[in-house]
């Protein structure tokens, strides 16, 4: 009988901390979901260094591709590949985004993904980030090409770009 006694002093007890819990955690998202944020308009969708490329880019292929600035990765990239878990998938790539996506004007299919590495890009952690991504992008099938923040000419853009074509589709199984 005290046995009972004791399980069933445990189990309310259980309860109790569980309700004080629910409720807590429930009156937090709801103050979040009441909360208006403000918000102001950037000057400047990229810095200066990236929007002279941006034009140096546009001029080397706009004959044959659209260029869009600041794309994530989750609006290039299917992160429902079979056998993985969707949600951690999705998570892993989205925040991260390419300075530019060069995608088919006729098709729109996304082409080239460009990097534009500025001194940022030396630090460990972007390091790190820099080569998952281009572990990701490899294994998408789909050239990340990355140029140094330097002047860099239309010639040695449309190079860099046919040379990353070449090399993915050798890379491409058979």
């Amino acid at each position: 009988m005290e046995n009972y006694l004791i399980i069933g002093v445990i189990i309310f007890a259980a309860i109790i901390v569980l309700g004080i819990k629910t409720s807590s955690s429930s009156e937090k998202r709801k103050v979040f979901k009441n909360n208006v944020y403000n918000y102001t308009a950037k000057q400047l969708l990229m810095s200066k260094s990236e929007a002279q490329f941006f034009i140096r880019l546009e001029q080397s292929v706009s004959e044959r591709y659209y260029v869009f600035p600041q794309v994530h990765l989750s609006a290039l990239l299917d992160h429902k590949v079979k056998g993985q878990d969707w949600h951690y998938s999705f998570r892993h790539i989205n925040g991260k985004s390419v300075d530019y996506v060069l995608c088919d004007r006729e098709t729109l299919r996304p082409t080239y993904a460009i990097e534009l590495d500025d001194i940022t890009h030396e630090r460990k952690d972007r390091r790190e980030r820099d080569a998952e991504v281009q572990r990701i992008f490899e294994e998408a099938h789909l050239p990340l090409v990355r140029f140094a923040n330097k002047d860099v000419s239309e010639g040695e853009i449309i190079q860099a770009l046919a040379k990353a074509r070449s090399l993915m589709n050798s890379q491409l199984p058979s």
